[in-house]
């Protein structure tokens, strides 16, 4: 009788475990000997225990995780600064006649200032070949870019123009922290990297080894990013 008891109270408790597994997505087979339903019963409690916990606290960890997420300042890239070889001999005067939003102004610079829409950049042309690229937001749109105004060279006479030694020299970027900055306290902590010079410039400049990169720290919490880049470039 006692082991009949023993079997019904296990198969009453391996009905319960088989529910709290759902809510870890694991399955009980049916197969489960029956002499390991001794030290189930102190599973199951567990289980129930952090069902439990986890539903009372989830909700809340979730919205106070959000909130944290959201509330962690994203740094925003505003310009990208990005060079290419087109391998050729330019005349730019040619250029600025046929090429649209094209200017050309030798005495003032001597490169050909030519702008694009989409994506929105600016390229600095040179008689050499070489071109800078200004204004993206994004490295692919950079690149982009950088065929766009390969074509545009090509169709008003250079053909033998090439997309090659394309790299990004430079990313520029700023993040505002929900915190002030004591900038006296980290350019004393931090001496050997930055440099502080309040009757001159208001703010920290921060010259960091790895990853290679400028910072400026003002005060208020806004911190404007220069990255120097030598190693993304595509062939």
């Amino acid at each position: 009788a006692t082991a009949v008891s023993a079997k019904v109270e296990w198969m009453s408790w391996k009905a319960k475990l088989r529910e709290v597994h759902k809510y870890i997505s694991t399955d009980i087979p049916d197969s489960l000997g029956d002499e390991m339903y001794e030290g189930f019963e102190d599973d199951l409690k567990e289980l129930e225990l952090q069902k439990e916990a986890s539903s009372s606290s989830g909700s809340k960890d979730g919205n106070s995780d959000e909130k944290k997420e959201n509330k962690m300042p994203l740094p925003r890239i505003s310009n990208i600064i990005s060079n290419m070889d087109l391998q050729i001999k330019l005349d730019l005067k040619v250029i600025a006649t046929k090429a649209r939003n094209a200017v050309y102004n030798p005495k003032r610079y001597p490169g050909l200032v030519i702008r694009i829409r989409d994506p929105k950049t600016t390229a600095l042309v040179f008689e050499s070949g070489k071109v800078t690229l200004l204004g993206s937001r994004n490295p692919v749109y950079a690149k982009t870019a950088a065929k766009k105004f390969v074509r545009i060279i090509r169709k008003v006479g250079y053909p033998k123009a090439k997309f090659s030694k394309f790299n990004i020299a430079n990313i520029s970027g700023s993040v505002c922290v929900p915190f002030q900055i004591r900038i006296d306290d980290l350019a004393e902590d931090h001496y050997h990297y930055a440099s502080y010079e309040p009757e001159l410039f208001p703010g920290l400049i921060y010259r960091m080894i790895k990853p290679k990169a400028v910072l400026t720290i003002f005060a208020s919490g806004q911190v404007d990013e220069l990255f120097t880049l030598f190693t993304i470039s595509f062939m």
